[in-house]
């Protein structure tokens, strides 16, 4: 099987998708598109996948977009055993509203935080969206902590899928330059995740 991720690896969906893949040990080649590459304008590009976002995943004739389906399908296709999303269904269905509240609630207001202290030159920056942005996301982190107060990990005692499309923007808060708000529990789940390779290799390092 040829497998191809399609995507730069400075977007936190892709990596998404590597960290699982490094996690299973499952070979794959990346391509570089999306941000400064381009691209995924390209008409090749949109017939794999409509958006023009990345990451897509490729296995032979078989092409899959949106980050937490291809999570998920990674998990039934080649790991259907693996406590990383298990079959049980509340447990699963448990994993699966963590995996999405990441989407439906922290993108907005992380995003602010992220494009407005790396992507946007100091000098354009709106200074109080940013505030603004960081004390709404602080209060996403907020229910994240009160999670975390109960289990090591968002679903439980170990490492599963709902803890990865978390992960990217984790490392994002903890690295970018600014007085963020203390926020309970969330440097002990940091720390949990740097000590997986993957992790450390793949989504913790100069946040770009």
């Amino acid at each position: 099987m040829q497998r191809i991720l399609w995507g730069r690896d400075t977007s936190s969906n892709v990596m998404k998708v590597i960290w699982l893949l490094e996690e299973l040990n499952l070979p794959y080649d990346r391509i570089d598109v999306g941000g400064s590459f381009g691209k995924t304008e390209l008409p090749e590009y949109r017939a794999m996948n409509p958006t023009g976002l990345v990451p897509t995943l490729q296995e032979d004739h078989f092409t899959l977009w949106e980050s937490n389906a291809i999570l998920r399908y990674i998990c039934e296709a080649h790991a259907p055993d693996h406590p990383f999303w298990p079959r049980e269904p509340h447990k699963r269905a448990h994993i699966d509203h963590w995996m999405d509240a990441q989407q439906t609630l922290l993108n907005r207001p992380m995003s602010g935080v992220f494009w407005g202290l790396v992507r946007t030159a100091p000098e354009n920056r709106d200074a109080a969206a940013i505030r603004a942005a960081i004390t709404d996301t602080a209060r996403i982190w907020g229910m994240v902590s009160a999670q975390l107060a109960r289990h090591p990990y968002l679903a439980g005692d170990d490492l599963t899928l709902a803890d990865i499309p978390w992960g990217p923007h984790l490392h994002r808060w903890f690295t970018m330059s600014f007085d963020r708000p203390d926020v309970p529990y969330l440097r002990a789940w940091y720390d949990r995740l740097l000590e997986r390779q993957p992790y450390r290799d793949h989504l913790a390092g100069p946040v770009v």
